[in-house]
Formats: C-alpha cells, sequence, structure tokens
C-alpha cells in the first residue's frame, strides 16, 4: 500500500444506520422538571408535542416520513443546536448517520452543499472512496473511544471543495463535525481486542480493511445525527495553494499553469472575469521583456501593443517604483491622469477597472502585477489587502523563475558560445531565447538552428605592441641551449670511451659531435627535436649503466642532470631567460590595457578583444549596432581613436622602463591600423569568434596580418621601429585626423616634433597603404 492510499475494500456504508431524533430529545427531557433553568418551558412544550406525535421517537430511514406535522417540534428541537439567529448567517445542518443527507440545515447550508433532494453534494476535492474511506473511520474511532477506552487524535482539517453556480467558480469550507448526538449501540457480543490488536489498528489507520476485521461492522448500530458546520476558508486555501503552486518550478513559464493561478485569484476575489497578469521588468535593459515569451503573461504588454501605450505603461511602472504602493484605477474610462495610450489598449481589451501592484525582490524591482476586470469598481481600495497577502509569493516565484531562464540562456550561451564579451551579451542572450523558443514550440522537432549573429555598421580600431626580433631571440635561446646540452653530454661520452672501450659508447660520442658541429653552422628548429630524442632515448639510459659500471663517472653524470629543467628533462636556461623577459613584456602590457580598457568602456560601450603571442595585439569594434539602448555618435569614434593613441604610446614608455628588468634585452614596436569605413562581424560558431563579414570588409582582415612586416617603399627599412609608433592609414582625411592627435600629444610632450610621412610596400593583395611615423618620447 502507498503511503497516499486509503484502504477500504467495501464500497458502501458497512454499519447498520439510521436517523434518530432521540438523542436530542433526551437532552431536552433533562430540563423537564428543572424549575431552575431558563429551558424548562421549553422542554414541557416538546414532550406536550411529543404525546400527539410519538411516531417521531421511532427510527427514521426516509427523510420523506418527515412531514408538514413534524415541522413545529422539529423546529423547537433544534434551537439547542441551531439559534434562529443564526438561520441566515452561519453554514449549519444536521446530517443522519450514514453522511448522506441532511433533514435540518441553515440557508447558508442548504445553498452551499445540498442537492435538491436534500442530500449533500460531493465536494470536488475528494472522490467517493475517500469519502467512504472518512465516514468508516470516524465511526470506528468513536468504537475505540466509548467501548475501548482509547482515544486517538484525529483532529482532521476535512476541506470540502464545492461549486458556486452563482459566480461559476468554487469555494472551500472547513468541514467541523459535531457527534454529541450521535449514539453507537451493540447489536452483538463486543469483540476482544488485545493491546496488540489495538497497536495493529492503530499502526493501519489508512486500512480500514485491518480494523473491519477485528471489529466487525455487523456488531455495531449507530442511530442519532451529526452536527455539520461549514466556514468559509477559501481565502486562507486560495493563499496557501497559491503558494505551493508558485514555489514549483516553471509555474510562470506554461500558459496552463498561469491559467491556474488565474482561475485561483478569481476565486479568492469572487471576481469570475477577473484577468491576471505578470510583466516582468529586466533592469539590464530598463525595460519590460517577455523572457522568450515565457514569464510576461501581461495583458497590457502585448506583442501588438504600440510605442505610446508602452511609454505610458513604463511611465506608471515608474510612478509605482517611485510610490511604492499599488495604483487602483476604479473606472479607466473616466480616470484623470491615465496616458491615452494606456487607456486606449485597456478599453479595447474590455479592462474597465483595474489594479496594478509593485512586484520586488529584495529591494530591487522585477515587475508588476496586474488585476483587471471589465466592470468598473469590482476592484477598489479594499482589494490591496488581498493583493497585499500574495504580492509576495509573486514576487519570488517570477525572480526564481528570471534566475532560471537566466540558467538556461547561459547553458545555450556556454553550449554555442565561448565566453561573451559583456558588451555584447544581450544580443547572445536574445539569440539563446529565440532559440528557447523554437525548442518550446516544437518539442519533438529536429534541433532547430541557432540564428546567425551578425552586428553590421560597426568601426573596427586595431593596435599592435609587437616584440622585435623575438623569433630570431628565441631561436637564438633554443640553439644556445642545445649546444650546452650536447656539450655536457660530449663530456661525459668522451670520459667513458677512455675508460671502457665499447664500440657503442664511441657510436654515441660520434653521434652527439656530428649534432654539435652541426649546430654551431645553424639549425633548423625541427633538428632540436631529432636531437632531443636521440638524447632522451640512447645517450641518458647509458648514463644510467654507466653510473653502475664505472663510480668515477657519477660526479659528471650527477651534474648533467643538475643542469637540466626539472621540469622538461632538458636544458632550459637561455629559453626560460628568453621566456620570462618576453612573459613580463606581455603582462606589463595586458595588465596596463585591460585597466585602460574599463576606463574607455565607460566612455561608450565596445567590443574589445586581445591576443598575446610574441606581444600583444588589439580589436575594438564601436558602433550602435553593438549596444542596446544607447545611441551612438562619431564623436566616441574619435574619442576611441585618441583614447587608443595614448594607450599604445603609454605601451611603449612601459616596456621601455622594463630594460633592466629582462634577462634579455627585448624591445617593442608599435603599430595603429586605421579603417574608417564601417564593417560587419559576424560570429563564427564553428571557431567560436568573431571575423568580418563580407568579400568587401575580408580587405581588412589581410591588412591585419600582413602590416607588421611591412616595409617602407622603394627600401628595405620595416616600417615598424623599437621606439616609434606607425599609423598605418589609406585615405588623407585619416592622416589629417591623426595629425590632430599627434599634435596634441607633442604638446603633452609624449611625442616627438619630427612627423615621417611614409608610403608603404605593396603586400600581397594590398596596395596603396601610407603611414605616418613618430618617435615616443621614453
Amino acid at each position: 500500500m502507498q503511503p497516499n492510499d486509503y484502504q477500504i475494500s467495501v464500497t458502501s456504508f458497512p454499519f447498520t444506520a439510521y436517523l434518530s431524533l432521540k438523542p436530542i430529545i433526551s437532552y431536552w427531557q433533562r430540563f423537564e422538571d428543572d424549575c431552575k433553568s431558563s429551558f424548562m418551558l421549553c422542554a414541557q412544550e416538546i414532550s406536550r408535542q411529543l404525546k400527539e406525535i410519538p411516531e417521531i421517537l421511532e427510527p427514521i430511514t426516509d427523510l420523506n416520513a418527515l412531514g408538514p406535522q413534524h415541522t413545529c417540534l422539529i423546529d423547537l428541537l433544534m434551537t439547542a443546536i441551531f439559534p434562529p439567529a443564526t438561520h441566515e448567517s452561519e453554514a449549519s445542518g444536521a446530517v443522519g448517520p450514514r453522511y448522506d443527507a441532511s433533514f435540518y440545515y441553515t440557508q447558508p447550508f442548504k445553498q452551499i452543499i445540498l442537492n435538491e433532494n436534500k442530500h449533500l453534494k460531493r465536494p470536488l476535492n475528494i472522490d467517493e472512496h475517500r469519502m467512504l474511506f472518512n465516514r468508516v473511520r470516524m465511526v470506528y474511532l468513536m468504537i475505540l473511544e466509548k467501548f475501548y477506552q482509547v482515544q486517538v487524535p484525529h483532529e482532521e482539517f476535512l476541506i470540502y471543495t464545492v461549486p458556486d453556480y452563482q459566480l461559476g467558480l468554487y469555494r472551500h469550507y472547513n468541514v467541523v463535525l459535531n457527534t454529541q448526538f450521535l449514539d453507537i449501540t451493540l447489536t452483538q457480543s463486543l469483540p476482544e481486542l488485545s493491546e496488540e490488536d489495538i497497536q495493529t489498528m492503530l499502526d493501519n489507520i489508512r486500512d480500514m480493511d485491518i480494523w473491519m476485521e477485528l471489529l466487525p461492522p455487523q456488531n455495531f448500530e449507530i442511530s442519532g445525527f451529526y452536527i455539520m458546520n461549514l466556514l468559509d476558508v477559501t481565502d486562507q486555501e486560495v493563499l496557501s495553494s497559491l503558494k505551493n503552486d508558485l514555489l514549483e518550478r516553471d509555474v510562470m513559464l506554461a500558459p496552463d499553469r498561469f491559467e491556474q493561478l488565474q482561475e485561483k485569484i478569481r476565486v479568492l476575489f469572487k471576481r469570475p472575469h477577473l484577468q491576471l497578469g505578470v510583466a516582468a521588468f529586466h533592469k539590464n535593459k530598463s525595460a519590460f521583456v517577455n523572457f522568450g515569451n515565457k514569464i510576461n503573461h501581461s495583458f497590457l504588454l502585448q506583442s501588438e501593443i504600440t510605442s505610446s501605450s508602452y511609454a505610458g505603461f513604463k511611465a506608471i511602472y515608474d510612478e509605482l517604483v517611485r510610490d511604492g504602493e499599488p495604483l487602483v484605477i476604479k473606472n479607466v474610462e473616466n480616470t484623470e491622469h491615465l496616458p491615452d495610450g494606456v487607456r486606449e489598449e485597456m478599453l479595447s481589451m474590455g479592462i474597465r477597472n483595474i489594479v496594478l501592484a509593485l512586484l520586488r525582490y529584495g529591494n530591487d524591482p522585477i515587475g508588476i502585477l496586474e488585476l483587471g476586470s471589465p466592470n468598473p469598481g469590482d476592484l477598489d481600495n479594499f482589494s490591496i489587502t488581498k493583493v497585499e497577502q500574495f504580492l509576495p509569493l509573486f514576487s519570488v516565484a517570477v525572480n526564481r523563475n528570471s534566475e532560471e531562464i537566466e540558467a538556461r540562456v547561459q547553458s545555450v550561451i556556454r553550449e554555442k558560445f565561448t565566453a561573451i564579451h559583456p558588451v555584447l551579451e544581450w544580443r547572445f542572450r536574445e539569440a539563446a531565447m529565440n532559440l528557447l523558443d523554437k525548442i518550446n514550440a516544437s518539442p519533438i522537432a529536429p534541433n532547430p538552428e541557432m540564428e546567425a549573429i551578425i552586428f553590421p555598421d560597426v568601426y573596427p580600431l586595431y593596435a599592435v605592441a609587437d616584440v622585435r626580433g623575438s623569433s630570431t631571440e628565441r631561436n637564438t635561446a633554443i640553439l644556445g641551449d642545445l649546444v650546452e646540452h650536447l656539450q655536457l653530454a660530449e663530456r661525459i661520452l668522451k670520459k667513458a670511451v677512455e675508460v671502457h672501450s665499447l664500440p657503442i659508447l664511441d657510436e654515441l660520442r660520434f653521434s652527439v659531435s656530428k649534432h654539435l658541429r652541426q649546430l654551431k653552422k645553424g639549425v633548423l628548429i625541427q633538428d632540436g627535436i631529432t636531437i632531443f630524442e636521440t638524447l632522451r632515448t640512447q645517450v641518458e639510459p647509458m648514463f644510467q649503466f654507466l653510473e653502475v659500471t664505472h663510480p668515477e663517472l657519477v660526479a659528471h653524470i650527477q651534474d648533467y642532470r643538475n643542469a637540466m629543467d626539472p621540469t622538461l628533462g632538458i636544458l632550459y636556461k637561455r629559453r626560460k631567460a628568453f621566456e620570462e623577459s618576453l612573459t613580463l613584456i606581455n603582462e606589463t602590457i595586458s595588465e596596463y590595457v585591460e585597466q585602460e580598457e574599463l576606463n574607455a568602456q565607460q566612455m561608450y560601450p565596445h567590443y574589445f578583444e586581445r591576443f598575446v603571442t610574441d606581444g600583444v595585439e588589439f580589436n575594438i569594434y564601436v558602433g550602435q549596432s553593438l549596444v542596446e539602448n544607447q545611441p551612438f555618435d562619431l564623436m566616441f569614434l574619435r574619442n576611441l581613436r585618441l583614447w587608443q593613441l595614448m594607450v599604445i604610446c603609454e605601451v611603449a614608455q612601459r616596456t621601455h622602463a622594463l630594460k633592466p628588468k629582462l634577462k634579455v634585452p627585448l624591445e617593442t614596436t608599435q603599430l595603429i591600423l586605421i579603417h574608417s569605413q564601417p564593417l560587419a562581424i559576424r560570429f563564427r560558431q564553428d571557431e567560436r569568434k568573431f571575423d568580418v563579414d563580407g568579400a568587401y570588409n575580408i580587405r581588412y582582415e589581410i591588412v591585419k596580418k600582413r602590416i607588421d612586416k611591412a616595409l617602407v617603399r622603394d627600401t628595405e627599412e620595416r616600417l615598424t621601429q623599437p621606439g616609434k609608433i606607425a599609423i598605418v592609414y589609406s585615405q588623407v582625411r585619416e592622416a589629417n585626423e591623426y595629425l590632430e592627435y599627434i599634435e596634441y600629444l607633442q604638446n603633452k610632450g609624449i611625442l616627438t616634433e619630427h612627423v615621417e610621412q611614409l608610403e608603404v610596400e605593396d603586400l600581397q593583395g594590398v596596395s596603396g597603404l601610407k603611414a605616418l611615423r613618430v618617435q615616443i618620447k621614453v
């Protein structure tokens, strides 16, 4: 049996039971001769009427047997339970012991739970099986208490959900049963129960079959009636149900779940035509968003909403944020100070009455809760009290679902894209949301494709600080380490040949000496790999043999090993000095530029990326399409160009200042490439990076790749030189713009007075480039 099962095999009430008025008559008879009781006269009148209609003392098996001749007496009897003043206000009734029909009731009780033949309606929330189980268990608990003196706490909070046909909704009632006038008698001998039997019953409180086996129903007879009181707990139940619903995942995302929330709100307000809406606000976008058509169930912010009504709604939102109090519009048609666009939008949807309340999470406003009605005055200032009871629940749900959607969006971004620059995150989020929409719209369809992410009309800025001669310096360091490594090995092998006449030793010595001669003539990088392989697989295993057989060589072999890098297993002295020097330059440049980049983002948001190799290169793209809600002006482009020039000058000064700290004296050259025509960049999903889009724009990428090796026309001189900055351009207006910047920096003492104006040797596929070159004061 599952924990929530209620086991009972019978399909009908198993006890003999009949309606009887004897218990209530006995109650009154106590006062018949009590002259001190105010009930004496009433009790005597009851006794008189009983003599006239004695049949009412008999068991009543058919309610139709109670006719008009009994009405006066029954009314008199029931005053002990139902004071006349409660007949129009309280929902109470006297129900037969089979718990199926009522013979006496108040008007509210009748309206709520009785059908035309006075039988109890079955509640919407409890099936017949559970109803039967409850009735049988209640009787058995009374039997235990009366005959076996075992009291079992069973204050079960029994809720009936019944339809309200007048409103077309439903209500929740707490059912309180009074068994004062219910009597249980034995029809056969009382079954004997051991303590073990009783414990078995209590341990199986959900299995009435066990109870019926130990206490056969035919041994007992039930007579009298229950008193049933119905307490309206709709508000508490709806609020509790809303809390449970709003704590569930995706409750704000699925339309059918949201309709269930709306139905419960209608029940709470007793308004069958009430509309519920939630408009979520994205603080980063400073706008209402639909979270992929998920969280936004706003009936005011629909897809076809006009810009004027959106602006009006945003103004209302700002007012709510400012005042912090819910806004009640009793009649949309004649309310003053309501933006016309919003008024027209509401009236077109049949909304004549509305309450708007701010949703907050902590101190942050996250949206608006909307309640709208077609009837003016349905919602008023008194409605706010109820709204405030469930408003925090919606705030938590909106925030949680926003976080869950954000997690799903980030998952898509991680899967489909690489690390996203903060400036562009909005566009990738938008694409991820659109993809989730496609997936949700057709969950069984093949995986939909991610939309293309293209930013048109952006201006590129390119700069590079390159380490001059880095390849030559690296090769020189590698060559020097290889030569020293081989010399150490050759020294040991020569000594080994002197003390041991193994031909293989002499062959190894010859091989190492040959490599040394080749290196001194100049070596290619791939030759180094061959040499390292020879040392690792042939020479060093021989050293292990010599250590055992010739102790006099141990000290020399240990000197060899001490000279090796413990991690790489090779001599790594000159190369290490070079790499440490290169790393110091790159880190110095990167740290400075990244800090300055943070400041530049405050000037105007832009896309920035850097690549670190033998030096550092920087790409910047700026333009309106990159930024979601901030207008772009060419002034921002000029500002970034000047900022870039100032930064690259500072880079040159900082790398020059590093020279005393460098183990290898490396120098940097500086270059800026100007491109005044806007271009488009596309995110390449296969490579997970941005690239220029379109054939014409490819020329810019070609120039970037080749310009660092460019020569001054008709010379063998490299365009880029240490201590100088080269500014490459193709249009005169570009040169004029940068000459203004250069003059400004000359005045600040950053650049020298002399400016070279040069032509650039044609590159493969590119011609007509020119350059300005100027010395940086270091």
